[in-house]
C-alpha cells in the first residue's frame, strides 16, 4: 500500500531527541569521551566567567561541542553549523540542545574564542581527553614521534608588501600597492602587479591581511605560500596526538617546536625516544634532545654533509621501529588537512590558528579512539 505524501500536521512530538539518535551511531562513543573530558574542564570555564554578574552565557560546553562538529563534518564556517543545528536532530543530540531550543547567533562564537583562547582550552581540551584511564591505557610514555606541516594563511601573495606601506585608503596616505581609486563597472578590484624580478623576503615583507603569516616554501622547486606551521608530537603505541602547537613558518621552526613539546615529556630517570625526519637532523638540536635525557631517532641527513647520528644511536634495533612509527604522524595531519578542512585557515592570526590546529588534534583523536578502546576492551 502507498503511503499518503500528506503532512500529518500534527503540533507536538512525544519522541525524545535521544532516540532519534541510534543505539550504534559512531558519535555516541565520541560524545561520551567529549563529556567527559569537557566535566574535567569545569573548573577552568568557570574561571573564564565572572560569577554572579550578567546574564547566563551559552554554555561553554555546548560551545565546544558545535566547534568539534564544524571539524568532524567539515563544515566551513560558524554561520553553517547554526544553520544546520536549526533542523538537524543529531547535532542538536549532540550539543546539547532540546527539540525546543533555539540556536544561539554565529557571532557567539567569535567573541567567546578568545575567551577560550585566553584560558587555553584547545590545550586543555587535549589534555582531558588523553587523561582518562581507558585511554591512558592506549599510551606510550617513553616512545614519541613530532613532524610539521604548513598550513596555508588566509592572505593572499598580493597582501605581502613592503614593512610600513599603507594598505588603502582614499586619501593622500594611499600607498603605491593600494587598489586603484574611483570605481565603475569595469574597475579592477586590485592593483596590477608584477611580482617578477621583485626581491620578497620575511625581512622586509609582511602581509597587511594577517601580520603573523610567513612567505615558506616546502622544498626546492616549490612555490613559496604566505603559511603557518603545525607540529604534533604523536605517541608510538597507538598513534594518537599528546601534543600540538601552531608556529610561524620557517626554517627552524618545526625543531624550536619539536623541543618544546617533548620537554614536558621527558623523564631524568628514565629516556625516552623521540622519531623524526631528516629534516630534524641538526646538531644543536640533536645536542639539545640528549641534554633533555632523550635518545634522539632522527632519520640521518647525508646529503653532501655530515649527520648528527651517530652508531651510537642507529646501531639500536629501537632505531629501526622508530622510523617505521614515525611515519604514522601523516595521518592524522592527513586527516586534518582533508577531512577537517584546515589546509588553508580561515582564521587570521597565530593565536587563533595554534587554537584552531590544536583542536582539531584532539578532534582526530576522538575520530579514532572509539576504535581504538572496542578493540583493548
Amino acid at each position: 500500500m502507498r503511503g499518503s505524501d500528506q503532512r500529518s500536521g500534527a503540533l507536538f512530538s512525544y519522541v525524545d531527541i535521544e532516540a532519534r539518535v541510534r543505539a550504534n551511531h559512531p558519535l555516541r562513543p565520541i560524545r561520551a569521551i567529549v563529556n567527559a573530558a569537557l566535566e574535567g574542564l569545569s573548573a577552568d570555564f568557570d574561571a573564564l566567567y565572572a560569577k554572579d554578574l550578567g546574564r547566563p552565557s551559552i554554555p561553554p560546553e555546548r560551545l565546544m561541542r558545535a566547534l568539534l562538529l564544524q571539524v568532524l563534518y567539515g563544515i566551513r564556517s560558524e554561520r553553517q553549523i547554526m544553520e544546520r543545528l536549526e533542523f538537524d536532530l543529531l547535532f542538536r543530540w549532540f550539543v546539547g540542545l532540546g527539540v525546543d531550543d533555539p540556536a544561539w547567533d554565529a557571532t557567539v562564537f567569535g567573541k567567546n574564542r578568545d575567551r577560550l583562547m585566553d584560558g587555553d582550552i584547545a590545550a586543555k581540551f587535549l589534555d582531558a581527553i588523553l587523561a582518562q584511564p581507558k585511554v591512558k591505557r592506549l599510551l606510550s610514555t617513553e616512545h614519541f614521534s613530532v613532524d610539521g606541516t604548513l598550513i596555508q594563511a588566509w592572505a593572499s601573495m598580493k597582501s605581502f608588501k613592503p614593512k610600513g606601506e599603507s594598505g588603502g585608503g582614499d586619501g593622500p596616505e594611499r600607498g603605491p600597492g593600494a587598489p586603484p581609486a574611483g570605481g565603475g563597472r569595469n574597475a579592477p578590484r586590485n592593483a596590477e602587479v608584477d611580482f617578477k624580478g621583485q626581491a620578497r623576503t620575511n625581512d622586509t615583507h609582511e602581509s597587511t591581511t594577517d601580520p603573523d603569516a610567513r612567505l615558506y616554501r616546502k622544498g626546492d622547486g616549490k612555490e613559496a605560500r604566505l603559511c603557518f606551521m603545525g607540529h604534533a608530537l604523536m605517541e608510538n603505541r597507538s598513534g594518537l596526538i599528546v601534543g600540538a602547537l601552531a608556529t610561524r613558518a620557517g626554517g627552524r621552526a618545526e625543531r624550536l617546536a619539536a623541543a618544546e613539546l617533548i620537554a614536558p615529556r621527558a623523564d631524568r630517570g628514565r629516556r625516552v625516544t623521540l622519531g623524526a625526519d631528516k629534516g630534524y637532523d641538526a646538531a644543536d638540536f640533536v645536542a639539545e634532545l640528549r641534554a633533555l635525557n632523550v635518545t634522539p631517532h632522527v632519520a640521518q641527513n647525508l646529503s653532501g654533509r655530515r649527520s648528527a647520528i651517530d652508531r651510537r644511536t642507529t646501531r639500536h634495533a629501537g632505531y629501526g621501529v622508530s622510523q617505521r612509527v614515525r611515519k604514522r604522524i601523516e595521518e592524522p595531519f592527513g586527516w586534518i588537512k582533508e577531512a577537517a578542512g584546515f589546509a588553508q585557515t580561515k582564521l587570521r592570526g597565530l593565536a587563533k590558528v595554534d587554537f584552531q590546529f590544536t583542536f582539531n588534534a584532539a578532534a582526530a583523536n576522538l575520530v579514532r579512539l572509539p576504535r581504538l578502546l572496542a578493540a583493548a576492551a
